[in-house]
């Protein structure tokens, strides 16, 4: 990993080579670096709808002819006109005969809008570009196929752009694959890895300007999670106060007793921002009816363990529509998250002081692994500095 100026890159890359994939065997066509210049730009397009366009996936789309770029586009909010329809009608001139680039796979299917694949083919697109593929049941290939069928061109991407376009929509493909949530977990420690003093307090360890991060995130995804422990030792709100939110995440509490009270933060604004309180058996029906009266949902999550507690409680989340979570804690929490495999993200803020004390509390309590072997590995990783803090971001699961 190489550092300079606070930045470190990434110490593992993907195979650098664009060459074209076409596992239908419908024939390969190859991309040229032009090719590439615009798929970047159509996933830098897709980028702006982050925040706004879930339970859909982000998508950006170029449309080029004779290298002369017509229109571009991007999915901009959820029930708004996909990327490949926002593209076209885009185009400064009729489209017959061009090339269109998107990001993902072109949906053929009616839903909120009619299927891209009817846009493409009436605007008499001649050739299609994609990134990557939809991993959802009603799309699978089958968008590419109709497209190949009416006699459209179509080649897909691989190598570091294909990459780029599915680590774009982690939470959207972890969601179709496994129909849980795809889990980012967010901490601020000391140097010495510490979450909080022996005492228990806790702030602030990081600086202002990571914790306006912080709020910017909760603004991307759709639930903010935390265990029983964090709601009665901070009593949160846990929304996100950052300018262009478009709408706040749903707050989760992990709470297997039922004991959040119901004069919390949390449950006194359960009428105004979602709040999805996960029990256990073990939760009095008395406690659960009494958060269900204050405006709260109550799931009940199976299982003989904390960790399989998590597990089953993501799939009531994944089924209530929560694709994307930023789990802030605490560590008891987290630490059956990650003996259960399903921290997908971490994003780590080192502040630079010191705790120490034996009984100062670490991120990550749980299990653990039994051996470094065992340990579970970044599959990537990046450091940023961020006003002496330093961010570090690490992916262990990709989808």
């Amino acid at each position: 990993m190489r550092l300079a100026s606070g930045i470190a890159v990434s110490p593992t890359s993907q195979d650098a080579r664009a060459a074209p994939r076409d596992p239908a065997g419908h024939g390969v066509h190859q991309l040229t670096e032009k090719d590439l210049r615009h798929m970047r730009r159509a996933i830098e397009l897709a980028e702006l709808g982050r925040g706004h366009t879930s339970p859909n996936p982000l998508v950006g789309a170029v449309v080029v002819r004779d290298e002369e770029v017509l229109g571009e586009g991007y999915h901009a909010a959820y029930g708004d006109d996909h990327a490949e329809v926002a593209a076209l009608g885009a185009c400064s001139q009729d489209p017959i005969g061009a090339t269109m680039y998107v990001t993902l796979e072109p949906c053929c299917h009616h839903g909120k809008t009619p299927p891209c694949t009817d846009a493409i083919v009436a605007a008499g697109i001649k050739r299609v570009v994609v990134a990557a593929d939809d991993p959802t049941e009603k799309a699978s290939g089958r968008g590419l196929g109709i497209l190949r069928d009416e006699g459209i061109e179509v080649a897909t991407v691989d190598g570091d752009v294909s990459h780029s376009a599915r680590l774009q929509n982690q939470a959207f493909r972890k969601w179709a694959r496994t129909g849980r949530p795809h889990v980012s977990f967010k901490s601020a420690m000391s140097l010495d890895g510490k979450v909080a003093t022996q005492t228990g307090d806790s702030k602030w360890i990081s600086n202002e300007t990571s914790r306006a991060l912080v709020h910017r995130w909760r603004g991307e995804v759709d639930a903010i999670c935390i265990g029983i422990g964090t709601a009665l030792a901070d009593d949160p709100l846990l929304t996100a106060r950052a300018e262009g939110v478009a709408r706040q995440p749903t707050r989760v509490v992990f709470d297997s007793e039922a004991r959040l009270p119901l004069e919390s933060n949390l449950v006194r604004t359960a009428h105004e921002v979602p709040l999805v309180v996960v029990v256990s058996r073990a939760a009095k029906r008395s406690c659960t009816e009494g958060l269900r009266a204050a405006g709260a949902e109550v799931v009940a999550a199976a299982g003989g363990n904390e960790r399989e507690r998590a597990v089953d409680g993501l799939e009531k989340l994944g089924g209530l529509g929560i694709q994307s979570m930023l789990l802030e804690g605490g560590p008891r929490l987290a630490g059956s998250f990650l003996d259960a495999h399903e921290v997908d993200e971490l994003r780590l803020f080192i502040a630079p002081i010191a705790v120490g004390g034996r009984g100062a509390r670490v991120p990550f309590e749980g299990e653990g692994s039994d051996s470094i072997a065992e340990a579970q590995r970044a599959r990537s990783l990046t450091v940023e500095a961020i006003d002496g803090d330093v961010l570090i971001r690490a992916r262990l699961n990709e989808w």
